[in-house]
């Protein structure tokens, strides 16, 4: 259920409203707005009772919530969320690119394709310090080293840096370093690491899982959130089928459904989906025409000896280049708010 307040209400009204919904067992979750608060009521078995709220000071109305997940749902909040991330805005209008290595393989590495990105475009910079990789025999990261090599990199260029934790156990060293902290598809219902994140003050960016239908990733998101963590942006990135074509398909139908279920931004990963340089273009152009807000993609200067996903990394010459196709799009198929607004 979700208690929406008035414009003028006050912040004694609020907290009338929150010791009744609490004083029944519930929890009372307020959610600022751009117009309002809106109250969200957490724990409940079964339908609430509204009688006791309709009447209170400051109450505009109560609306029940229809979907399993709540915090993220624009039933809570109409209106988009805008994540910052070390002063780049994500879900504001403008499209975000987030580019870099699949790995951090040396300072030199990370620098010098940092200044390519940066160049092209590119507003944040991403890269693996710690690589969860299907053989235990494959690249597994530099660990520490690697975060203090994307610490050097936006000292450098200005660039927030974009970064994946891969349990629990290493979340604390990761949000210490990182602008945003990444969930990676294998881990998107790994429940504690889930938890931690909600713990935390860094932005997240929780990649949709390998097999996961789009309410189980909005329900992933849910943990995030519950934990106190409102600042979560969503990365489609392809689901697993019967094609071989590519690694992964891309499913550009989950960005119109995120955005009519969702406040949240939702950016797309084509590189991961692809796993081919070739497909990588086409797909952020698509992308982008249907609604994203920002890419992530995979950028190496040298990329036939890359540690990992060289094969589905740009050149810097290509990103560029791709960089002044999705501009020249974004304008075209500009999202506004939802995605009944969309103006094309």
């Amino acid at each position: 259920m979700l208690v929406v307040m008035n414009q003028q209400a006050t912040q004694e009204q609020i907290d009338a409203v929150v010791a009744v919904i609490e004083s029944r067992g519930y929890t009372a979750r307020p959610m600022p707005g751009g117009q309002r608060v809106a109250i969200c009521v957490l724990y409940n078995q079964g339908a609430v009772d509204s009688s006791p709220l309709v009447g209170m000071s400051g109450v505009k109305e109560v609306i029940r919530v229809t979907n399993p997940y709540k915090l993220v749902s624009r039933e809570l909040q109409p209106e988009d969320s805008i994540i910052n991330v070390g002063g780049v805005l994500i879900g504001n209008g403008h499209l975000s690119m987030i580019a870099g290595p699949c790995a951090i393989e040396s300072e030199d590495q990370a620098l010098t394709i940092a200044r390519h990105v940066k160049a092209a475009g590119a507003d944040l910079f991403r890269g693996g310090a710690f690589k969860p990789r299907t053989s235990p025999y494959s690249f597994q990261g530099l660990g520490e080293e690697g975060l203090k090599i994307m610490a050097r990199v936006r000292e450098e260029t200005g660039m927030p840096i974009v970064t994946e934790a891969m349990d629990h156990e290493v979340f604390d060293l990761v949000e210490e370093y990182a602008d945003m902290v990444q969930i990676g598809t294998r881990n998107m219902q790994n429940f504690t690491l889930l938890r931690r994140a909600g713990r935390s003050r860094k932005p997240i960016l929780l990649k949709r899982g390998l097999s996961a239908t789009i309410e189980e990733w909005l329900m992933a998101a849910e943990y995030i959130m519950e934990g106190g963590n409102s600042q979560v942006v969503l990365c489609e990135r392809g689901v697993r089928t019967f094609s071989h074509h590519s690694r992964n398909t891309l499913d550009l139908s989950a960005i119109p459904v995120v955005r009519k279920e969702s406040h949240l931004p939702i950016i797309v990963d084509p590189s991961h989906a692809a796993g081919r340089r070739n497909q990588v273009i086409p797909l952020s152009r698509a992308a982008v025409a249907v609604g994203c807000h920002g890419l992530m993609v995979e950028v190496h200067h040298q990329p036939d000896a890359a540690m990992s996903d060289g094969a589905q990394s740009l050149y810097p010459g290509q990103f560029q280049q791709l960089c002044r196709q999705i501009d020249s799009l974004f304008e075209i198929f500009k999202p506004l708010g939802n995605m009944d607004e969309m103006v094309i």
